[in-house]
């Protein structure tokens, strides 16, 4: 498959780097040449330097026989013309990063594909989801609805009140069936358990459950629900504001932003929030605001370190659920020691969607996890496929990855190694990211 991306920002070169790993042709076309760098020479890519709407450096890299034309600049109307050029000069998808809600309505859809714009991404909106989730499920670092809420993924801290802690899963601790680790992150390393393996405290585990279990699950990790009504958000951008509009209702919102000019518009588009024009990183403000009675903190600026530190000093002041955007990928493993509760990446989250698209047809959905650096696959058993050729235990799957469930006829099942997949299934697997096509031969 050939693949042009125009943009080597954040998006853009994630993707790349990304998709130079799987046996693609990958071009990056970008108008500054030291964004480029020296990637095709450490990358298995080609880079050029040139404009995404020139129709001369369009034609140059060859967009002719592309299978996928992915426009990811941080320019909305840059996007969507380059698309539109790629389209005409023979593209075969088009996809672009836009700013827009109003874009992505379903009503909208057809008349974007009617211009040639196959597909739209919002990072912004991405993200801003999973922040809503994320403050609703707030006993959880992160949780997932899967194979449309068939079954759940679920995130946890284990802290030393979990009844689990010190169980090898060979013991029969876990063989209730009402909920199956996948995955467990220790330091910076994600295990995938076997029957010696143990679970310890300050583990993050990777569950895989139905609706109907959770609150059996949570009781066994040894959580208490605690309900969120005062949120305070630091930053007053895009995702602050998409999260907002939707939060509000159920939460009482504040937000503070520096940016007078940006307060005026979120006072515009978010009226029943509290927006204060103040820097969130001055603990004196962070007082005032009532920092000390808020049950949950969201730092969303563009800078990283703001935000780590921001939630840091929210954690001092008693805030028990904090909520981080880290832009920068090395900071993550060091936002998650300091125990900030939950970590967000929009590049990543973006990247996981495009190359959703990517994978062959057997697989339904990717959801990407920033604090594993792993995957969660929709897998659909085909026919005759070898998945369903053996029992679970007797399937030689990749080492790297791990069966937490399957759909059957809309019912959500957990897996053990006895269980027989059968055509029709939707199977759900917890693997890191390079083994997806490994796994892909199984389900063909």
């Amino acid at each position: 498959m050939r693949i042009i991306i125009a943009g080597a920002g954040d998006v853009g070169t994630h993707l790349a780097k990304l998709l130079s790993r799987e046996n693609m042709e990958i071009s990056l076309l970008d108008e500054n040449p030291e964004r480029l760098g020296d990637l095709s020479a450490n990358y298995d890519m080609l880079t050029k330097a040139g404009n995404p709407t020139s129709i001369h450096d369009l034609k140059e890299i060859g967009v002719k026989d592309c299978d996928l034309f992915i426009s990811v600049t941080p320019h909305e109307t840059e996007n969507m013309t380059a698309c539109l050029i790629a389209n005409s000069l023979g593209a075969k998808r088009t996809l672009a990063r836009i700013d827009n809600y109003e874009y992505l309505l379903p009503e909208n859809k057809k008349f974007f594909e009617q211009m040639g714009l196959n597909h739209l991404i919002y990072p912004e909106v991405l993200a801003a989801n999973e922040i809503e989730e994320s403050l609703r499920t707030n006993w959880m670092r992160y949780h997932l609805q899967l194979c449309q809420g068939a079954l759940e993924l679920c995130i946890i801290k284990v802290r030393n009140t979990a009844k689990i802690i010190g169980q090898t899963f060979a013991s029969g601790a876990y063989s209730h069936g009402k909920y199956r680790i996948v995955a467990i992150k220790r330091d910076q390393l994600t295990l995938i358990p076997r029957g010696q393996d143990v679970v310890l405290e300050g583990d993050i585990v990777f569950c895989v459950c139905t609706k109907e279990n959770m609150e059996f699950m949570r009781d066994e990790l040894g959580k208490n629900k605690r309900e969120i009504k005062n949120v305070i958000f630091f930053g007053g951008g895009r995702i602050a504001r998409k999260a907002a509009t939707e939060l509000i209702g159920e939460m009482d919102i504040k937000i503070i932003e520096r940016d007078k000019e940006l307060c005026k518009i979120l006072s515009e588009k978010v009226p029943d929030a509290l927006i204060i024009n103040a820097d969130g990183s001055d603990m004196e403000i962070l007082k005032e605001e009532g920092i000390q009675d808020a049950d949950a903190f969201v730092a969303v600026t563009d800078s990283s370190e703001a935000n780590i530190f921001a939630c840091l000093a929210a954690k001092r002041f008693g805030v028990r659920k904090t909520i981080a955007e880290i832009e920068n990928l090395d900071y993550i493993p060091m936002a998650e020691g300091l125990d900030i509760g939950t970590v967000l990446n929009k590049k990543t989250i973006a990247a996981s969607y495009i190359y959703q698209m990517l994978l062959d047809a057997s697989v339904r959905g990717v959801h990407n996890l920033t604090s594993a650096d792993a995957e969660i696959v929709e897998f659909y058993a085909k026919a005759g496929s070898p998945i369903t050729k053996h029992k679970v235990r007797e399937m030689n799957l990749p080492n790297e990855a791990n069966i937490g469930g399957i759909v059957r006829a809309g019912e959500g099942i957990l897996v053990n190694g006895e269980t027989q997949i059968v055509a029709g299934d939707l199977v759900v697997v917890f693997c890191k990211s390079h083994v997806i096509r490994d796994l892909e031969r199984f389900f063909k």
